[in-house]
Parts: C-alpha cells; sequence; structure tokens
C-alpha cells in the first residue's frame, strides 16, 4: 500500500508528533507509515484522512501488482 501521508503533513506544517497526537497514536507508528512498513488500520486511515480534510483515497493507495 502506497500513501501521502508524508506529502499532506508537510503540506499542512506539522511534526510527525503532531499528527500522532491527533489521531492517538505514537510518532514511531506515523514514521513506520510513512516509510511504508506499516499500513494503517482502516480506524486510523480515516483519523488521518480527517485531520487532511481530504478522502481517504487521496492518502492511501493500493499498489498494482504486474
Amino acid at each position: 500500500m502506497k500513501n501521502e501521508v508524508y506529502k499532506f503533513r508537510k503540506g499542512m506544517k506539522l511534526t510527525q508528533e503532531d499528527l500522532a497526537k491527533k489521531v492517538g497514536v505514537t510518532r514511531q507508528t506515523i514514521i513506520s507509515i510513512e516509510q511504508g512498513k506499516y499500513i494503517a488500520s482502516l480506524p486510523l486511515a480515516l483519523k488521518i484522512a480527517k485531520v487532511f480534510q481530504v478522502p481517504v483515497e487521496s492518502i492511501f493507495m493500493l499498489e498494482e501488482k504486474e
């Protein structure tokens, strides 16, 4: 799964810690999501989308396998 969390977070001038607090997770979780090491649960993905005020599909995308 690809994500644009880093791009949206930087666009809103939020730190990883700021975003983590807003969605109720640790900074390490945000780091892992941004690096693609952790796939956010649906409830977490929806919370992140709500912070950025965009549809969840704008942030998280399935990667098509060839």
